[in-house]
């Protein structure tokens, strides 16, 4: 028996070297997740890569991305993929350069901090000259690069918000925007090892803490919090704070004294509000017409969040939509107004039910990891606007105040992540990744992205190969050693890059001559050496024991605590040193879609102006799997509906389409269509369809627009949430759901992809 870490948890396996056994939560974990049943059924799965691959028209024809996720593969050798790779990578950094590479990659691959993907992937090219990079993630990319202008960067809200335990003693009322997601507060980057959230917000509601959950589903928070349920329209949240902001202002409820010392902007602000810069007032009735939600509930509630002390919080879903910056920084000033940053279980939160770790203390030290060396290229775009590059090299673009210009992209390169999962209008990127000469993708399973590459390299899961392991913030830091042998001929990518690097001429440059062993060895002794603390073990007893606790200096913390206490000693990160109402910075840009203090900005695919789409797709995050990993696993398998994604309606909009429980479903608009197998539940608000993403995505043949397995952003807009962040706004789109008719299609993806012999 042996535990084992991953994203959304610590598991115990028994093995018997090739596969494993039995795999069981780990017994120091309170709330378990059931996602640990993917790994054992995903790791022999037919659509496990067994040995390297190449395109067939690739091969025969040359650098080309005509055919590219339509045609067959090649089956080839080791020695024969790695002349291929290393010949490519030559002929393309002689000709074009490292600014015609991109280096994709993304911080959800395995868990492992010297196995990480993105590390390795960039440590590599690095070697080689350097490649073009993205900035960002889909997760929060807005959130990215509004907050630091407006309160402080997002690794506050991620690392140092206030501690859960600080919420439990002293939260009256918390007002999650977005909910509280339990199935988002699962997962962490790197890993969990004791789920607390369910336990947290139990002890809270024992105390008489309050929750407001202010969603489209009810089931947006644990049972736990005996939450009352706002169901506002999807969309419309910013247009119910600007209310809430304007009853405060009116009521004289707003805390003047913190809005003077600790802000800035608040009168222009204000000013919005009151009406004074466009003649209309933001006040609870004319919030009721675009919101769905009583006036007399907005205004009641604005009341109880001054009378208690109050958490705001806002979920990054809200940000992940057009106009995403509006309520995020809207909640920035709600908190401000209420004066309640700083204190201990007030003010803002950013990020309470959208990963595990929020509201864990901050470790001292983190933990080792893998270093990726110097970029020779400047050259870089937002993460969600990769089908923008491919398709318009040379166009210029606006981003954070500067003017930059898309990249020529010649290969890519990915190795860690599935952008056929994370981006949008799968169609139109599906168009965009036959642009380059060249994709190579390192990967363990036939994803989409492997499907659409021109070689594929099969990669190991992280039980098939040695490492050390932990998630943000968490306490435990785990010895990860492999569980089985690999799969087929897989092999972990730092053995592919060392051959690779050798071949290139520069083995020395990327191994440093040492091995998997010798470097995790090396990591782990230079980070002891660092911490100047006798109680961390040396590695060998580490390595032989079932985890280490990594030391947490305040176990209590308050965000911004020191902040509230000495604004001069401790100013914010701002232009300003405070809080920024009115920023401006970003005034500045003069940018239409995000001005200098949030206003209400109607998106364009919301039920307010809905027509022949009258439905507002969901497209949150799914419950059974993390993103798209191990879809095919026996978990995330046990909830599909006819081998499809499951689509949550409710029973009116159901009825009214002649739909009942268990049916399949055509879900369709403008740009796509897919399949999903319907559960109908008074859980969603009238209007909405909830299809989670990461059903691989599995187009028809003929039409690259329709998945027949249920991926929902064959349905989203790739436009960005705004032009100061060009971030994803992929959480919601207008669709229409009807009875599919016909003859149901297979399910294609849950087999490998077409393989042929080589033709000499």
């Amino acid at each position: 028996m042996a535990a084992h870490l991953t994203h959304w948890g610590v598991f115990e396996a028994d093995s018997d070297g090739q596969r494993l056994t039995a795999v069981r939560p780990w017994r120091g974990d309170p709330e378990p997740t059931p996602l640990i049943e993917n790994v054992a059924s995903a790791q022999h799965h037919p659509t496990r890569i067994d040995q390297p691959y190449v395109r067939q028209g690739w091969l025969e024809r040359g650098p080309g991305g005509a055919g590219r996720g339509d045609e067959p593969f090649v089956p080839v050798s080791w020695e024969t993929a790695v002349e291929l790779v290393s010949g490519e990578l030559h002929r393309v950094y002689g000709e074009y350069g490292a600014q015609a590479v991109y280096g994709g990659s993304y911080g959800w691959a395995s868990a492992g901090r010297f196995h990480h993907a993105q590390s390795q992937v960039h440590r590599f090219l690095n070697c080689l000259g350097g490649y073009v990079r993205s900035v960002h993630s889909y997760s929060l990319g807005t959130s990215q690069v509004l907050l630091p202008h407006v309160i402080g960067s997002m690794g506050l809200f991620e690392g140092h918000a206030t501690a859960k335990s600080v919420l439990v003693e002293h939260t009256q009322l918390v007002v999650a925007f977005g909910g509280l997601s339990p199935k988002n507060s699962a997962v962490s980057p790197g890993g969990v090892s004791r789920h607390n959230t369910r336990t947290w917000i139990a002890a809270a509601r024992a105390r008489g803490c309050r929750f407001v959950s202010i969603s489209p589903l009810r089931d947006d928070i644990p049972a736990e919090a005996s939450a009352e349920w706002i169901a506002a329209r999807p969309g419309s949240d910013t247009a119910l704070m600007l209310a809430l902001a304007q009853v405060l202002d009116a009521d004289g409820l707003a805390d003047k004294e913190f809005l003077d010392r600790y802000t800035v902007g608040y009168e222009r602000f204000i000013g919005y509000v009151r009406g004074e810069t466009d003649g209309v007032v933001k006040d609870p009735a004319w919030a009721q017409a675009i919101t769905g939600v009583s006036a007399q509930r907005i205004r009641s509630l604005a009341r109880e969040m001054a009378a208690a002390r109050t958490m705001l919080n806002v979920s990054w879903s809200l940000q992940r939509a057009e106009h995403g910056a509006q309520p995020l920084w809207l909640g920035v000033v709600l908190a401000a107004m209420l004066g309640q940053i700083g204190l201990p279980g007030g003010g803002f939160g950013h990020s309470y039910g959208s990963c595990a770790h929020v509201g864990d203390p901050a470790r001292g030290q983190s933990v080792p990891r893998f270093p990726q060396g110097g970029n020779g290229v400047s050259a870089f775009i937002p993460v969600a606007r990769i089908a923008d590059m491919l398709l318009n090299p040379g166009e210029p673009f606006d981003f954070n105040g500067m003017r930059l210009v898309y990249p020529a992209i010649e290969l890519v390169y990915w190795c860690g992540g599935n952008p056929f999962h994370h981006h949008q209008d799968l169609a139109r990127l599906h168009t965009a990744f036959t642009r380059p000469q060249t994709v190579i993708v390192h990967d363990a399973f036939w994803t989409a992205t492997a499907r659409h590459a021109d070689i594929v390299l099969p990669a190991t899961m992280s039980i098939e190969r040695d490492d050390f392991g932990s998630g943000q913030n968490d306490r435990e830091f785990f010895p990860m050693k492999a569980l089985t042998r690999p799969h087929g001929a897989s092999r972990d990518d730092y053995a592919i890059f060392a051959e690779l690097a050798e071949r290139l001429g520069v083995g020395k440059e990327f191994t440093e001559g040492r091995t998997v062993e010798e470097w995790l060895r090396h990591l782990y002794e230079q980070w002891r050496a660092g911490l100047d603390d006798p109680t961390v073990p040396e590695f060998d007893e580490f390595w032989d024991s079932e985890s280490f606790t990594v030391a947490v200096p305040d176990p209590e913390q308050v965000l911004f605590a020191d902040f509230r206490a000495d604004p001069d000693r401790f100013p914010l990160t701002t232009p300003s040193g405070k809080i920024e109402i009115f920023s401006e910075t970003i005034d500045a840009f003069g940018y239409a879609d995000t001005p200098g203090h949030p206003v209400w900005l109607e998106p364009e695919e919301w039920l307010g102006a809905a027509t022949r789409f009258p439905l507002q797709l969901i497209a949150n995050q799914p419950r059974a799997k993390l993103h798209s990993q191990l879809d095919v696993g026996a978990h995330s398998r046990s909830v599909k509906i006819g081998g499809r994604e499951p689509v949550r309606l409710h029973p009116d909009d159901a009825a009214a389409r002649g739909l009942r429980d268990g049916d399949i479903v055509r879900i369709f608009n403008d740009r796509g269509s897919c399949l999903a197998g319907l559960v109908v539940d008074d859980a969603v608000r009238p209007q909405v369809a909830q299809l989670s993403t990461g059903a691989w995505y599995d187009p028809d043949p003929a039409d690259p627009s329709f998945c027949r397995h249920g991926n929902p952003n064959v349905l989203t807009a790739d436009r960005p949430a705004s032009t100061l962040s060009q971030s994803c706004a992929g959480q919601l789109a207008l669709v229409e759901i009807e009875p599919y008719q016909g003859v149901l299609p297979d399910v294609a993806v849950v087999r490998p992809p077409a393989t042929v012999e080589r033709v000499s």
